[in-house]
């Protein structure tokens, strides 16, 4: 007999970790499953360092991509416990209002701002701002931002204030956008991942147990129902099933369970259960490139130092919703971020330039119906006529901060683009063109009517009891900003959809709101 759970969650990534742990604090018996490793390795603490996103790191996935044009690309997500959250560079910041906004007029009225806030608290720790109303003080993942940064970092700041762009001290408070320093969920240089915060506390919870190197192949179906997982470890039975596996892993895994476009299951030889269009066919991510910029002296950080420390979020011409355009200066060359080690003498860093709203959209392909495939992600970045015009105004914007009196002061440009036409532009871009990797939508949520939407808003998949999504794959379209905070919002707010702790507090006359 196979063994027996309240709750299976498939994925101990950034939104899985504080699904599960959540799941036992309210009395479920729950099985976290991992295909990666259950305990990181050491040099994964290291937040200065990306040595996990280099192909063929074992805590790595290292996915194939393919960007318009045919160009391949090599995509990183975290296979370990921790997921992505254990091996990126600790970008932590929230979705703005108006990324839930679009989510709630999309039909989804549960995934408001103001329904999302308390979520956003409880979850947080912040070191600098947990004082404040919108904020939380005693959450799990630490936040916190840098005072003090190299020289470059702080020329980047005055090149900002010197071109009159607006400052933003608190980059999750929902206000303006403008510049500011990046919070993180980093502590003395130490990446603190979702399964550090959320599954290290609870080692030893009788509800919960966590399970690595076991790899899902499918959701076990019958009559209609989701009973279980099949793994490589055998079969695991449970009252209830979520896919936690990332953006590309649930889509994946709801097309080997015969859940997806009928027509693609069928070329791959997997029986169709339920006819699901939207799965895998309207991802979003964020386009980026990447401006090199040559320092002067010791102007960069060293190694031991942050590789990050401000970004800046700007307001292109036409913009649907404010802050549409990242910049954001890598302080140190790539070859010292991804290594640890020092730079060779003459390195170049760069500044990413990131198209957070886009028209266009991409797709999961399936290379057929073996589980040890995964789909290759098909980019449709500025495919569009308006994403390429608006990223060739964002590219223009990141070129005049380079050529500031600030930035002067401590290199130069190494691609002279001042002259540059929109044909020569887009030449430069095309060339240079990558994935923020960032993708989202592959298993959208939506109203019934919607029929793309895979999910409701409550996470459920249509078509199939005892089943849910909970992690990027469900939002209709990718936040604008890094999704990680994101990921651990949903992960928190499917475990109060799932336990009814969602509901709305009722307040009192005369007292304070409930936090």
């Amino acid at each position: 007999m196979a063994e027996h759970w309240d709750v299976v969650v498939v994925g101990a990534g950034t939104a899985g970790c504080p699904l599960a742990a959540r799941l036992a604090d309210a009395g479920r018996r729950v099985l976290l499953l991992e295909a990666g490793a259950a305990h990181p390795a050491g040099e994964l603490r290291d937040a200065n360092s990306l040595r996990a996103a280099v192909p063929g790191h074992p805590a790595n996935w290292d996915l194939r991509g393919l960007l318009p044009g045919g160009r391949e690309i090599r995509v990183p997500r975290g296979r370990v416990v921790g997921g992505s959250s254990a091996v990126n560079a600790g970008y932590f910041v929230r979705p703005s209002p108006a990324d839930a906004g679009g989510w709630a007029a999309a039909g989804n009225d549960l995934w408001s701002y103001d329904r999302l806030l308390p979520a956003m608290r409880r979850l947080e720790s912040d070191r600098e701002f947990g004082d404040r109303p919108e904020h939380g003080a005693d959450g799990p993942m630490p936040v916190q931002r840098l005072a003090d940064g190299p020289p470059l970092a702080e020329a980047f700041g005055r090149a900002t204030a010197e071109l009159g762009l607006p400052a933003e001290p608190d980059k999750n408070a929902g206000a303006a956008p403008g510049y500011g320093a990046l919070p993180r969920n980093v502590v003395d240089g130490r990446r603190i991942s979702a399964a550090d915060a959320y599954l290290a506390p609870r080692r030893g919870h009788p509800g919960l147990a966590v399970r690595g190197g076991v790899r899902a192949l499918r959701v076990l179906l019958e009559w209609g129902r989701a009973v279980g997982v099949v793994t490589t470890g055998g079969d695991v039975r449970a009252d209830e099933v979520v896919l936690s596996a990332g953006a590309v892993g649930s889509a994946h895994l709801l097309m080997l369970s015969g859940i997806g476009p009928a027509d693609v299951l069928r070329a791959a030889g997997i029986p169709v259960r339920v006819d699901a269009p939207g799965v895998g066919t309207s991802a979003s991510d964020h386009p980026v490139v990447y401006l090199p910029f040559r320092p002067a002296g010791n102007v960069t950080a060293a190694p031991g130092q942050a590789p990050l420390h401000g970004v800046l979020h700007a307001t292109l011409a036409g913009a649907e919703t404010p802050g549409d355009l990242e910049v954001l200066p890598w302080l140190a060359p790539f070859s010292q971020v991804m290594t640890g080690r020092a730079a060779p003498p003459g390195d170049v860093v760069e500044f990413g330039v990131a198209l957070l709203r886009t028209v266009g959209r991409g797709r999961l392909v399936l290379t057929g119906g073996d589980p040890a495939r995964p789909p290759v992600i098909e980019y449709g970045h500025l495919v569009e006529t308006v994403d390429r015009r608006r990223m060739r105004e964002g590219v223009r914007l990141a070129a005049e901060l380079l050529r500031t009196r600030a930035l002067a002061a401590v290199g130069e440009p190494a691609d002279d683009l001042s002259t540059a036409g929109g044909r020569a532009l887009d030449g430069w871009i095309r060339e240079r063109l990558t994935t923020a990797v960032h993708l989202s939508g592959t298993a959208p949520m939506g109203p019934d009517g919607d029929p793309l939407s895979v999910v409701d808003q409550r996470l459920r998949v249509r078509g199939i009891e005892g089943l849910r999504v909970a992690d990027t794959s469900v939002l209709p379209r990718v936040p604008s900003r890094g999704p990680a905070a994101t990921a651990v919002l949903v992960g928190e707010r499917a475990a109060e959809l799932m336990t009814g702790s969602d509901r709305p507090r009722v307040q009192a006359p005369g007292r304070p709101p409930l936090s």
